[in-house]
């Protein structure tokens, strides 16, 4: 008797996700790098580099999952990528940020391109501060 997680994707099926899913990322991930070589200011390069590269990278986590063919081992594959999507939603935004503000604070941002500037005071020299 056939059990849940032992169902299995027909071939062509499975095929045909894993095809459009890493077709997909590819085509965010190529986003990314032409983002990273068309914009000019750190703000837009920084966002060309984080937001499409990560949710590519996720697609093509998804497809690796679906490859194995079965529900269970789709499970299992999940279990497994979800640690390196976990990581990359986690450190790609705060090296994003870090990298931002320290482009701001070395003056590499236009004062005049950013809406708002809630870091205006902090690039003031304290009174006593020599």
């Amino acid at each position: 008797m056939n059990t849940f997680l032992e169902l299995e994707l027909p071939a062509p099926v499975a095929d045909g996700i894993v095809l459009v899913l890493v077709l997909l990322g590819a085509i965010l991930c190529l986003s990314a790098a032409v983002g990273l070589l068309h914009f000019r200011d750190v703000p837009s390069r920084l966002h060309a580099a984080t937001k499409p590269q990560v949710l590519g990278l996720l697609l093509i986590c998804l497809a690796i999952a679906v490859s194995q063919r079965t529900v269970g081992a789709i499970l299992l594959g999940v279990v497994i990528v979800i640690p390196v999507i976990l990581l990359q939603f986690a450190t790609a935004p705060l090296s994003a940020h870090m990298v931002g503000r320290q482009a701001y604070r070395n003056g590499s941002i236009q004062a005049h391109s950013l809406v708002a500037d809630e870091y205006a005071e902090s690039k003031q020299t304290p009174p006593a501060a020599g």
